[in-house]
C-alpha cells in the first residue's frame, strides 16, 4: 500500500491514544493502517469518527462483533484495501 503523505505531519511523533499502537507496529516491522496516523495526529478532529466506528462495530446489534469484523474484512478485500 502506498503511504499517504500529509506534509504537516512529516517527521512528527505520533501522539494521542493511537501513538503507542503505531510505535509498536512500526517497531515490529508491521504495516500501520494509514487512518491511524490521522487519528494519532488529529485526535480532536477524529474523536467523533472513533466513537461512531466503535458504536457500529461493538454496539448493540443482532450481529456479533466478530461477524461485523468479518463483513468489514470482506468489504475491505473487495475494495483492495488491507484490513
Amino acid at each position: 500500500m502506498e503511504r499517504m503523505y500529509l506534509e504537516s505531519l512529516d517527521g512528527a511523533t505520533p501522539a494521542g491514544s493511537y501513538a503507542k499502537t503505531i510505535m509498536e507496529l512500526q517497531a515490529a516491522g508491521r504495516p500501520v493502517p494509514q487512518i491511524m496516523f490521522l487519528f494519532a495526529f488529529k485526535p480532536d478532529q477524529t474523536e467523533h469518527l472513533a466513537r461512531y466506528t466503535h458504536a457500529v462495530m461493538r454496539g448493540p446489534s443482532p450481529l456479533s462483533p466478530g461477524f461485523r469484523e468479518l463483513i468489514a474484512a470482506y468489504t475491505s478485500r473487495l475494495n483492495h484495501c488491507p484490513f
